[in-house]
């Protein structure tokens, strides 16, 4: 298993940290454009467009985890029973279908601005 280092674990972090806050503003700017300047509806439209980011990000990384540790097990269980691999790509859809799920999640939060 490839170890990660603190220097790469910390430029990941660093990377999608800084995309869930540009997430955030961009969503924020595009709620409050010619509407009335209330700050509840801008602390509003910055939380739910927080929320939506945060949703996205957390169902990408998990689905993507999944993926990566179910699809090696598929293809080592492939490489001994050749006939497992049709079986083993329906877990393989199910990883991914979180993914699927948290973008849902993320647009109803999205209309919601």
């Amino acid at each position: 298993m490839m170890k990660l280092s603190f220097r790469r674990v910390r430029t990941i972090g660093a990377f999608l940290v800084g995309m869930v806050f540009y997430g955030v503003i961009a969503m924020a700017q595009e709620a409050t454009r010619g509407a009335p300047t209330d700050p509840l509806t801008t602390y509003r439209a910055i939380g739910l467009g927080f929320a939506s980011s945060l949703a996205i990000a957390a169902t990408v990384i998990g689905a993507a985890y999944a993926v990566g540790r179910i699809g090696s097990a598929a293809l080592g269980a492939a490489a001994e029973k050749p006939e497992l691999l049709t079986r083993s790509i329906l877990f393989v859809a199910l990883a991914e279908g979180l993914a699927v799920l948290g973008f849902a999640i993320a647009m109803m939060l999205i209309q919601k601005i």
